[in-house]
């Protein structure tokens, strides 16, 4: 079997390893109805996903009057958790992608998430994806700058003792792809046939290697020469 031509393979979290998007973004868009700001969930899939919900506060405060301060994402961020606790799934494949992996990259393998890393460990617990990460868990909001900044990938590279350079990154939004490009990583961007909010062309303008469409394939896109 041919050998895997990275030092290192780091994971997004949502929309890569668990499907928690839909879940996440039925929520926000709950809380923004009752407030005011009525939409639908391609629309704010495609304006919030890869993203913080902070980052949206002078919109969300134009339409909606509403300051996005800690006490709102307290609330949001329990609602989120209480309907992922009752809800998660893993992404079909994932478990046995990274099964199938670990194999070959044990203690080499990362999940770099944009999203809360009590939300992050929640969700690979609850999911029995954390096995396969050897405790390898980062949070963007950990650090000096999150996503689309590098500093994730760069940060979950170091703590791993490998070369960016030489690193995979694995992710779905635009916004991930274009961190791992600017890390220096070889970015894999998955995009399943359910997803509406952004194009195959747009992943290989924002930096994409590949774009591959079934998770359980990713075994063998990594393992192709570069």
């Amino acid at each position: 079997m041919p050998v895997i031509p990275f030092e290192a393979l780091l994971f997004d979290c949502d929309g890569v390893l668990v499907d928690s998007e839909p879940l996440v973004n039925a929520v926000l868009v709950e809380m923004l109805g009752e407030m005011g700001w009525s939409l639908d969930h391609d629309e704010a899939l495609e304006r919030f996903t890869g993203t913080m919900v902070r980052d949206h506060a002078a919109l969300i405060l134009e339409k909606t009057g509403v300051v996005i301060d800690p006490a709102w994402e307290k609330r949001f961020r329990a609602r989120r958790d209480q309907r992922l606790q009752a809800e998660l799934q893993a992404i079909p494949g994932a478990r046995q992608a990274v099964a199938e992996l670990h194999r070959d990259m044990a203690g080499r393998m990362a999940v770099a998430s944009g999203a809360d890393i009590g939300k992050v460990r929640m969700q690979l617990d609850k999911t029995g994806i954390a096995t396969w990460f050897d405790g390898q868990v980062f949070s963007g909001q950990d650090l000096a700058a999150n996503k689309p900044a590098p500093d994730i990938y760069l940060h979950a590279a170091r703590q791993l003792g490998a070369d960016p350079a030489r690193s995979a990154v694995v992710e779905d939004s635009l916004t991930g792809i274009r961190a791992g490009v600017a890390a220096g990583a070889t970015v894999f961007g998955y995009l399943p046939a359910t997803t509406r909010h952004v194009t195959a062309e747009a992943m290989r303008r924002a930096g994409a290697h590949t774009v591959f469409r079934h998770m359980e394939e990713l075994p063998q896109w990594l393992r192709q020469p570069l």
